[in-house]
């Protein structure tokens, strides 16, 4: 690691919030590709998370995830070898896997890398027509994307002024995709990420017909700061 690089937002101990805006894209030095880090353990390795813009035509080089990726495409179409990826699509390749990249119209996708259990090993490619979407209340509906052990990432839509509601005694994060929240009414619009250690002392309400990305793991005693 770079002497001079600052982890970024790794501390999960503590909440983070950022919203479009807070920071500027990155370029890749591998390939004309940008990138928005929202938590970061090294320079090029290690634990990420980030939103990700592919140029049309892009092609990022064949490399290797020694702990795993996981990929929720935003806009546009992902593309690689095992096919092409249009918006909504949900993609889980485990460690040890390889592909190489590109995108012929461009493309944003949220992405998290080295980041999981260490025996699940389950390729997930979801593309949007597969989701199974259920109706957990009126006005609230879950199509869940993967769960292993204590783990679960799913898409949720809330309608307007729906509260959300979260397992308790969980931590994790949430991406707003479309529509805007309402945290403790400070407004949380379309692209802003959420991370807590805790989502048990949240009051979330969606301030529009709204759709997120939902991660949540079981907390280890953790505690809101």
């Amino acid at each position: 690691m770079s002497s001079s690089f600052t982890p970024l937002n790794m501390d999960r101990r503590l909440a983070v919030l950022v919203r479009p805006g807070d920071q500027h894209w990155l370029d890749a030095p591998q390939a004309p590709v940008r990138r928005w880090p929202l938590e970061r353990e090294a320079p090029e390795s290690g634990e990420v998370t980030s939103l990700v813009e592919y140029l049309p035509g892009a092609r990022f080089p064949h490399h290797r995830h020694p702990n795993g990726e996981e990929i929720l495409v935003l806009s546009g179409v992902f593309s690689d070898e095992g096919g092409d990826y249009p918006a909504g699509s949900y993609l889980r390749s485990p460690a040890g896997s390889r592909h190489s990249p590109f995108s012929q119209p461009g493309c944003q996708i949220f992405v998290k890398l080295n980041q999981f259990a260490q025996s699940d090993m389950t390729t997930v490619r979801l593309m949007p027509q597969q989701l199974h979407w259920q109706t957990l209340e009126q006005g609230v509906e879950q199509a869940q994307l993967h769960a292993f052990a204590n783990e679960c990432s799913s898409l949720q839509r809330y309608a307007k002024a729906m509260p959300v509601q979260l397992p308790e005694q969980t931590q994790g994060e949430i991406l707003v995709l479309e529509g805007s929240l309402t945290l403790d009414d400070e407004p949380l619009p379309a692209g802003s990420w959420l991370r807590v250690p805790s989502f048990d002392a949240l009051r979330l309400t969606a301030a529009e017909n709204t759709l997120i990305l939902v991660k949540t793991q079981r907390s280890e005693g953790y505690q809101l700061s």
